[in-house]
């Protein structure tokens, strides 16, 4: 018992202080990115928020690489120290030292995905609200319901509020479009109806409009025009709204099966959503193929030499298996796998393919 604590406690100083480097490195990159886009009214106190808000999605997506790192680190380390030659010499088979790091990194993974999910999902979100109402001066809002989308978006010349029974996954293309254009004083301005509104550069385009005013002292019905098409100024982009609706990511974990109920009643596409709920139910399995990849290479003692070769096949290999993860997302995202064959698929057969490798090495 003792013995497989004091291997847990290696590789748990290995990931935090890999982490660590990892997290300080990340940061400063954000932040040159962020001091070259600011604001010529954004303070250094809101950029350093801002790349706070950005950096623990940064760590979530090289979570991975920090894993098969510290299994490497971890292991060259034993051999270097003769710990398991040491182990061996005592009766236990190497395996005994792998067991530790595979619990461990096995945990690590529920505690990222029950706990880090959701707070990537909402620091993601914040970073988002913020960067664009720091920047721009504008903010905007989305969201789903049984009812449809609905939108709202800002501006200097006020507020518009948008619903659509239907859109495209994107949200760029909206059918049966309703809007309510708020004048900065804040009271109605006008009303429009429109079969369907495409976000273009700077602009919503909309097709078979008709516009009413709701000025007061002016009959809306008597003002309402017909337009075959319609410009309503945007200050949104598909990337932002591809940030609030077409990401997975921003939604935790916790509510992504609600979120897609909502997507589903309102006639959306919710594959992509599905898709990477499973993958993040499967991530603490891709992790403990991480750890098995890191210890198959940089078990054998170092005597033997090709250290460098070690690492860097390990290295290879686990971007190899990330590869074949992400490309099965994409495939599950477009339709071409079920969803819970890409999503699980890929860490299993990475857990087979680097246990089998582990064996090899360990028994020949």
């Amino acid at each position: 018992m003792k013995l497989h604590l004091y291997f847990a406690r290696r590789f748990l100083w290995f990931f935090f202080g890999i982490l660590t480097i990892f997290g300080l490195f990340q940061g400063l990159l954000d932040l040159v990115e962020e001091m070259r886009h600011a604001g010529d009214d954004m303070t250094l106190g809101q950029t350093v928020a801002l790349v706070g808000l950005k950096l623990p999605e940064g760590l979530y997506e090289v979570m991975p690489l920090v894993m098969i790192l510290a299994t490497v680190a971890m292991f060259l380390g034993l051999a270097r120290s003769s710990e398991l030659v040491a182990t061996r010499a005592a009766g236990r088979s190497g395996l005994t030292a792998l067991a530790s790091p595979v619990a461990v990194a096995f945990a690590i993974g529920l505690i990222i995905v029950a706990v880090m999910n959701p707070i990537v999902a909402g620091t993601s979100k914040r970073y988002a609200d913020l960067r664009e109402t720091w920047k721009s001066g504008n903010t905007s809002a989305l969201s789903l319901g049984p009812e449809g989308l609905w939108l709202r978006q800002g501006g200097e010349d006020g507020q518009s509020v948008i619903t659509a029974t239907r859109a495209n996954p994107e949200a760029t293309e909206l059918y049966d479009v309703s809007i309510v254009v708020y004048a900065p004083e804040g009271g109605p301005k006008t009303r429009i109806l429109a079969a369907s509104a495409s976000l273009e550069e700077g602009a919503w385009i909309l097709t078979d409009a008709k516009a009413w005013p709701l000025e007061s002292g002016l009959s809306p019905e008597l003002g309402a025009r017909l337009h075959p098409r319609y410009e309503l100024p945007s200050t949104l982009t598909r990337e932002s709204i591809r940030d609030r609706f077409g990401r997975p990511s921003a939604v935790p974990i916790w509510d992504l099966p609600r979120f897609i109920s909502g997507l589903d009643e309102a006639g959306f596409s919710a594959r992509r959503h599905v898709v990477w709920y499973n993958m993040e139910l499967a991530r603490p399995l891709f992790f403990v193929a991480m750890v098995l990849v890191g210890a198959a290479f940089t078990m054998q003692p170092t005597r033997l030499g090709r250290t460098g070769l070690a690492v860097l096949s390990a290295v290879m290999l686990g971007f190899g298996l990330y590869y074949v993860r992400s490309f099965a997302q994409i495939m599950g995202e477009n339709g071409q796998l079920a969803p819970v064959l890409a999503a699980w698929v890929p860490p299993t057969a990475s857990v087979l393919l680097a246990l089998g490798l582990v064996l090899h090495m360990e028994d020949g």
